[in-house]
């Protein structure tokens, strides 16, 4: 007995070096929480930076030194990009929205029934169609623009949204991502569903699809940013006023006023004001789809 109590005794850390280690632990994680407070800082300064300017007047701007949060908030610049003739806001809006809505809906669409195809089926040259489809990932988009604008000449869509939509119909980032998922879905549901009598395409409609909610949204949300934010393109395909998208307006204002930064960063808050939105509505999604799919 008195041989386990020596023994306890020597084994038991010191109270100094336990109390050293817990500082240690402090420290790591105060240097950790320091590091990520600073890259969010360096993230959100910028878009702070943007907002505050927007709702800044002319002369606070240009006032030295410069002010982060307003001295007297103001919504003038809204309302001068609200109340100007040459700006239809709300058809540039409803542009933005049918572009990329439609592109969204097509590529949900095209990309889980491919990735439903790669991942369950075995066919002749699955694997080197699969691996062309990535590889197209690898070709800059400067290399295929020239290509599909004669192509769209030849089909009489430019200066029309279908010129934007339908060359964005397929995803192979999407098939990919895709396919990832579907792979984790036990093929002995779809067997039994076979068993049953159900058809190839009630199969993916009704046990493929109503399993795929993460993946889904990440892609959906993904997909909707990039096309939301797309500017070359539609500056190549649209050349009429009516049909521009926000991007293409936002850069055309700021052409027009760079002399006065409170429009350019009140027109820039109206343009990334529903990614936001969409971005808090969905962003929970984000997070579970990466992880469920493995998509690092």
């Amino acid at each position: 007995m008195a041989t386990v109590e020596t023994t306890r005794a020597i084994v038991r850390p010191h109270p100094r070096a336990k109390v050293g280690v817990e500082i240690g632990r402090y420290l790591g994680r105060a240097v950790v929480y320091g590091i990520l407070i600073a890259g969010c800082l360096v993230t959100l300064v910028p878009f702070l930076w943007m907002l505050s300017t927007s709702l800044k007047s002319s002369t606070e701007i240009i006032r030295l030194p410069p002010t982060l949060i307003p001295e007297r908030p103001t919504l003038q610049s809204y309302r001068t990009i609200f109340t100007d003739p040459r700006v239809p806001l709300a058809r540039f809006y409803l542009n933005s929205i049918v572009v990329s809505v439609s592109v969204v809906t097509m590529i949900l669409f095209t990309s889980s029934l491919a990735g439903f195809v790669f991942a369950k089926y075995q066919f002749f040259g699955k694997n080197l169609l699969f691996t062309l489809i990535l590889a197209t990932m690898m070709i800059p988009f400067q290399v295929t623009m020239i290509p599909a604008y004669l192509i769209l000449a030849r089909l009489r869509l430019i200066d029309s949204l279908w010129g934007l939509i339908i060359p964005s119909a397929t995803s192979a980032f999407g098939i990919f991502l895709m396919k990832q998922f579907i792979e984790g879905i036990p093929s002995e549901l779809i067997d039994a569903a076979r068993i049953d009598g159900a058809s190839e395409f009630r199969i993916y409609t009704q046990i493929i699809l109503p399993q795929m909610g993460p993946a889904l949204a990440t892609l959906g949300i993904f997909q909707f940013m990039g096309t939301w934010n797309d500017y070359l393109w539609p500056l190549i395909v649209i050349t009429t006023t009516e049909k521009r998208t926000l991007p293409i307006m936002l850069t055309w204002y700021n052409s027009q006023h760079g002399a006065r930064q409170d429009l350019s960063m009140a027109a820039s808050v109206l343009v990334i004001l529903p990614i936001i939105v969409v971005y808090f509505l969905f962003q929970r999604w984000i997070v579970r789809g990466i992880a469920l799919t493995g998509f690092k």
